[in-house]
């Protein structure tokens, strides 16, 4: 028999690495930026094009390589950050396991330049799917520049699972944010399809913070700082009144590294416990410096999991660290111990003493005695009145009998109803009144009555379908009406989410929404669709830009249809919201008037149906 077994060559090792380190765009964003940082660059410039299928391109002025490093480093496992296993435990560096390029290089287009400082001239790199096809000098300014062309291009399974360009583009900003983030000493510039996304100059982490998230992100922020013998801790965390549904102001650094850590994020729940309604979470911008042999980053090739010598430890002195920032800053309530002023003791009295109240007691009182109150009474107030019986029950008629023969004779011309049709009518309010054809159960449940047994609706998803219905009706036909707002309503948003806003906002203005300007940061509102209140206005067009970034256009037949199903969500009655009787049926029957009454935008059911059948089998 013949061996079976094989070493596997180079290249098909390196598509095979490449599957964990390269998901996707964003991952070679990832790695780009970090290889930057640790040339000890300055200023950083990302471009992409086409959510980076075409281009993805990182040029720094860090300290280049020499002819042979440039060569090597498309090298499976060749790295200039550790030389010794005991490196792992004392690292400083972004990158350590020397599979990035190579792995990048094997399922992409590659053009690499580099030149160092000391050098004349620098070297020029092209690599197609793992084969070198030249190697030249060129001349480039001192630092790299790698353009990374025609992403999954011998893979087409891989490149045909890549989301949307929006999608994609959402997660190259993702990793673009925490890598700026990290570092706010170093200067960042970042372009898509030619235009500037952003613009980040040299500057402190606050400024760094607000220029990444909005101008009025600065009025958000708590600063926590905090430093012990086990971890010192920099950054701010977010006021409660600020807190988003979604996690995407959440960020943890550990040596200026992002991570990803449940316990971690567990104790900032916990200090803010108490401050934020059901279904928020807080926003944090937290650094957090420990000891490299305290820590294991070795654990996935993305480096984005570490594991902690104690855990325990990290999570009390984080979760102390941010409830002491709440409380120093008046954000968390307090308890307040001190004594109002108007309690005080003047300062002409403290040195005098206390006069006892004096006491005057009528010793030949008798409260069995028939005069006692009388003679009490006088002694007390120095007044005499004569007391005087009360008055017999039948006194209080006495001279009605004259009145009432006037009234007699006013009622004799006066007609009424017969008693028959005074009866029928009460008989029919009554029953009007007493008729309650829906109940609500745990203030979540809609359940009716029907011929065949019972109905029992999801008020809330049942809302969201008559919502959903009404709002594509009018985007579709475009004739949506508008409530003009008394005064223009202000929002503030990041670049990337004007963006998507400014792609929705003709179906936006048909659904009813007025736009007096829109800037790079700013959006400026005039008319609302009717039945939208102006508290809501912010919460549906977040809800709007998260789904757009989260893949939820696929799942859409067009933008209209999206816009529909994220404001019937954000504006459907919420589950524990109580109805009365009337909204109940009114919600019931406009329910049975849709076109798809049966589920809700989302295909999820919206009601169920128990027949007597099934409730006589309940009790067998």
């Amino acid at each position: 028999m013949t061996d079976i077994i094989q070493l596997l060559p180079d290249h098909v090792a390196n598509q095979i690495a490449a599957g964990e380190v390269v998901q996707r765009p964003a991952s070679v964003v990832k790695e780009l930026l970090e290889n930057a940082i640790d040339a000890n660059a300055t200023e950083i410039k990302l471009i992409i094009k086409d959510a980076g299928k075409t281009l993805v391109q990182v040029i720094d002025n860090g300290k280049g390589m020499s002819v042979t490093d440039a060569r090597l480093s498309f090298e499976r496992h060749a790295t200039s950050k550790i030389k010794t296993a005991e490196d792992l435990f004392q690292l400083n560096t972004k990158g350590f396991r020397g599979e990035a390029l190579a792995s990048i290089a094997a399922i992409a287009h590659v053009e690499l330049n580099t030149k160092r400082s000391e050098d004349e001239l620098g070297t020029a790199i092209e690599i197609e799917g793992s084969s070198v096809k030249s190697q030249e000098v060129s001349v480039t300014p001192t630092g790299t520049s790698v353009a990374v062309k025609n992403l999954f291009f011998n893979i087409p399974a891989r490149r045909n699972f890549l989301k949307s360009d929006t999608v994609e583009l959402r997660h190259i900003t993702d990793e673009f944010h925490r890598v700026a983030l990290a570092h706010p000493n170093i200067a960042f510039a970042y372009y898509h399809n030619g235009s500037e996304l952003f613009n980040l100059p040299n500057e402190n982490y606050r400024q760094r913070v607000v220029h990444v998230f909005g101008a009025k992100t600065n009025e958000k922020l708590v600063p926590v700082e905090e430093e012990t013998e086990v971890l010192k801790i920099s950054g701010f965390v977010g006021k409660p009144q600020y807190s988003k549904k979604t996690r995407s102001e959440q960020f943890f650094f550990v040596n200026q590294r992002f991570i990803k850590s449940p316990y971690l994020n567990h104790s900032i729940n916990a200090a803010f416990e108490g401050l934020l309604k059901d279904g928020y979470h807080p926003s944090y911008f937290l650094n957090l410096t420990v000891d490299p042999k305290t820590i294991d980053i070795n654990i996935h090739p993305t480096k984005t999991e570490i594991k902690f010598d104690d855990e325990h430890t990290l999570y009390a002195i984080l979760r102390s660290a941010v409830k002491h920032s709440l409380g120093q800053f008046n954000i968390a309530p307090v308890l307040d111990f001190e004594n109002q002023s108007n309690l005080n003791t003047p300062y002409g009295y403290k040195d005098k003493p206390a006069n006892a109240p004096k006491i005057q007691v009528d010793r030949s009182f008798n409260p069995f005695s028939e005069n006692s109150d009388l003679k009490y009474s006088q002694k007390q107030h120095n007044t005499s009145f004569r007391k005087v019986p009360n008055p017999s029950w039948e006194s209080l008629y006495v001279g009605l009998e004259s009145k009432g023969n006037t009234a007699t004779d006013n009622f004799s011309e006066v007609t009424f109803e017969s008693n028959a049709k005074t009866e029928s009518i009460f008989i029919d309010d009554s029953a009007i009144e007493s008729t309650k054809s829906t109940f609500q159960i745990q203030q979540k449940y809609i359940v009716s009555t029907i011929k065949s047994g019972m109905l029992i609706i999801d008020q809330n998803r049942a809302h969201q379908r008559i919502l959903y219905e009404n709002f594509l009706k009018y985007i579709t036909i475009k004739e949506a009406i508008s409530q003009q707002l008394l005064f223009p309503h202000q929002l503030h948003f990041t670049p990337s989410e004007v963006k998507i806003i400014n792609q929705l906002k003709t179906d936006l203005e048909h659904a009813g929404f007025v736009f007096s300007e829109i800037s790079n940061k700013e959006i400026t509102i005039t008319g609302l669709p009717v039945g939208v209140p102006e508290s809501e206005v912010s919460i549906i067009l977040e809800q709007l830009i998260s789904d757009v970034e989260n893949d939820v256009p696929e799942a859409n037949f067009s933008a209209a249809d999206l816009l529909a199903k994220s404001m019937a969500k954000s504006l459907a009655i919420k589950n524990g919201q109580s109805l009365n009787n009337t909204e109940q049926e009114h919600l019931v029957n406009s329910l049975f008037a849709c076109k798809e009454p049966n589920v809700s935008p989302t295909n999820r059911t919206t009601f169920i149906t128990m027949s007597v059948d099934e409730i006589e089998k309940k009790f067998v």
